[in-house]
């Protein structure tokens, strides 16, 4: 296939999958349509991994490695606005998030491996439900993946808006944080508004706790160390003119390493509790781990950006990008096998610069060939013929 027939190939693709979104395992038919374009490729296709996951495997030569290329394929709950002509067709769903482009990057990355057979091994292509919620990959890796897939080591790639189109950022190490939620539940005692003292008002309590977890960063972590603890929600049971008996505070928090993780969970969980004690009201302490932190394989890292350069330019690749709070559940993968996840610019102008989670985003087509060719380079070096 010519390169132009190629990046025609591309954009059928990318766009049936923007106009068909689904969300997380729900992607039936995505599943169904994947799994017939790599069957037609020559690929073994093992569905339902993880619920509606898929892997597609294609053996060259009689190299004995498995290497894996992951690809997400959840959209959002967003209702998408704009005219293209390739818009969703489904209200309250839209790949928002650049998952059309990262699964159809990893079936041109098929199609070159089936055309060209220039490695020696088995080439694995993940295709991942549930990454929104950060629950697809535990679900693959659950259904047994690796059991069944022996997978060396594993390589994903996120469009990044914001970044100069087709070029590539990644680091050895923490690249993108954990994600752990919180839920802070304070009970007082409800009183009317101008009796305040006749009140153990809960939301003086929670005020008092927004401001003092933001010490946490300032005075506990040492400097070196990123993290971020975020409150995002108020709830209460009270009305203008009625102090609340109860307040839910809601957040989450984004580090890199399990000992800030704990040393995070630990401290808000005293604060929380100690001004409530101080306060005579109750507290209740929620804490869960969503996402893990994507810790990059130092080696694997190495092979990424020598496919990249082999692809792109070297200057075009940064091995040592600054890492982002932004999570990512293939962070779980990582925590298994060795492995490098990287972005690949979006644009840095114009409509490739609309941030992720936008309902106008949508996936730069240019930039298609270039990650097939990434993933399909990474396959080449890393099953060598």
């Amino acid at each position: 296939m010519d390169k132009a027939a190629f990046e025609a190939q591309l954009r059928e693709w990318r766009h049936h999958l923007h106009a068909n979104p689904e969300s997380a395992f729900e992607e039936h038919d995505t599943a169904d349509y994947l799994a017939g374009e790599l069957a037609a490729m020559g690929f073994a296709v093992h569905r339902d991994i993880g619920r509606t996951g898929l892997v597609g495997c294609l053996k060259a030569g009689d190299g004995p490695n498995f290497v894996g290329i992951r690809a997400d394929m959840d959209c959002i709950k967003l209702t998408e606005h704009g005219d293209l002509p390739y818009k969703s067709k489904t209200p309250e769903r839209m790949h928002a998030c650049g998952h059309d482009g990262h699964m159809t990057m990893a079936l041109g990355a098929a199609r070159l491996l089936s055309e060209r057979r220039n490695f020696s091994g088995t080439a694995c292509l993940v295709f991942q439900p549930a990454e929104e919620p950060g629950y697809g990959a535990h679900a693959m890796l659950k259904d047994g993946l690796l059991k069944k897939f022996p997978l060396k080591e594993i390589y994903g790639l996120h469009n990044w808006p914001g970044l100069k189109a087709g070029a590539f950022a990644t680091r050895p190490g923490g690249f993108m944080a954990s994600e752990d939620n919180f839920v802070i539940r304070i009970i007082g005692r409800g009183a009317h508004a101008s009796r305040p003292h006749m009140s153990r008002d809960p939301l003086v309590i929670a005020a008092e706790i927004i401001l003092a977890l933001q010490t946490i960063v300032a005075r506990n972590i040492e400097p070196s160390q990123p993290a971020v603890i975020s409150c995002t929600e108020l709830h209460t049971d009270g009305v203008r003119n009625a102090i609340p008996g109860f307040v839910e505070i809601k957040g989450d928090t984004r580090s890199f390493s399990p000992e800030v993780q704990k040393l995070l969970e630990e401290r808000m969980r005293a604060i929380c509790e100690g001004l409530c004690a101080l306060n005579n009201a109750t507290c209740e302490f929620e804490y869960t781990h969503e996402f893990a932190p994507t810790i990059n394989s130092r080696d694997c890292v190495a092979h990424a950006v020598e496919a990249a350069a082999n692809i792109a330019g070297p200057g075009k690749v940064e091995g040592n990008a600054p890492p982002g709070t932004a999570s990512e559940d293939f962070g779980a993968f990582l925590e298994k096998i060795p492995g490098c996840f990287l972005v690949i610019g979006n644009g840095d102008e114009g409509k490739g610069s609309t941030p992720l989670h936008n309902s106008r985003y949508d996936f730069n087509d240019d930039i298609l060939a270039t990650g097939a060719e990434f993933f399909a380079e990474v396959i080449r070096l890393r099953l060598p013929a």
